[in-house]
């Protein structure tokens, strides 16, 4: 499925994982132990498309902490927005897709730092209710990601990341409307295969998180609105 432009972006804003939370970095340096660390980043709780996010990626055989751009542009796109830009893939495409199985089989795999993210529910009264699904007393966890470099006709290069999703467990399928699918969490023990592993190896580490690690709450709808970036966003509400 290919996505093209800001349109996609406006028919989706109120799906699975278009707005997510950073932690601080220290906290995402702590956790995820990058060798190298060019990054520079805040904490943030209304994180949304087309920003750039930290990630960590392998480089000349060691991990280095970078900022990217969230949405991935092929390659062959020569920066061109227009031919599609990605949030998220599906695990089940990695390799069998022609668009994204040059990044996979080369390597190209990267570890998001997530305090959370937002998914929604579509209410009976026809209300779109906003929920944040963080990791039960951690305050950060990691998300596989892929990522891709281009370059524009101008010479300007772009590095962007997609998230990659894996089925949801029972508990969040039962809240999710509109995907069935949630950001693929890596255990701590998998980051050096990750990054570093075969693309078997790498497959294997994509699996559904287990009910006991998630927690979901209900939130404001004030994150529908870019407007706000503030701890209230993932406060619980009645």
């Amino acid at each position: 499925m290919q996505f093209r432009g800001s349109g996609y972006l406006r028919a989706t804003a109120e799906t699975m994982c278009e707005r997510y939370a950073l932690p601080e970095q220290r906290i995402a340096e702590r956790e995820l132990s990058p060798k190298c660390r060019w990054w520079r980043f805040s904490a943030s709780f209304n994180v949304a498309p087309s920003r750039y996010v930290p990630s960590v990626r392998l480089h000349e055989g060691q991990s280095e902490a970078v900022m990217m751009r969230w949405g991935l542009i092929p390659a062959w796109a020569h920066g061109d927005m227009s031919a599609g830009h990605w949030l998220r893939l599906s695990c089940d495409r990695l390799e069998h897709s022609p668009l994204f199985r040059g990044p996979w089989l080369n390597g190209q795999r990267c570890i998001l730092p997530f305090a959370g993210f937002y998914t929604w529910r579509l209410t009976d009264a026809g209300y779109r209710q906003p929920y944040f699904v963080h990791a039960s007393g951690r305050p950060v966890f990691a998300v596989a990601g892929l990522w891709d470099r281009t370059e524009t006709e101008d010479g300007d290069v772009i590095e962007g990341c997609a998230i990659l999703t894996v089925p949801a467990n029972s508990q969040l399928a039962s809240i999710q409307t509109a995907t069935r699918e949630i950001p693929a969490i890596l255990n701590t023990e998998d980051f050096d295969v990750w990054l570093r592993g075969t693309p078997a190896e790498a497959r294997d580490r994509l699996r559904t998180s287990p009910e006991a690690l998630l927690t979901t709450h209900a939130v404001s709808p004030r994150i529908n609105s870019l407007a706000y970036d503030d701890e209230g966003l993932v406060r619980a509400v009645g």
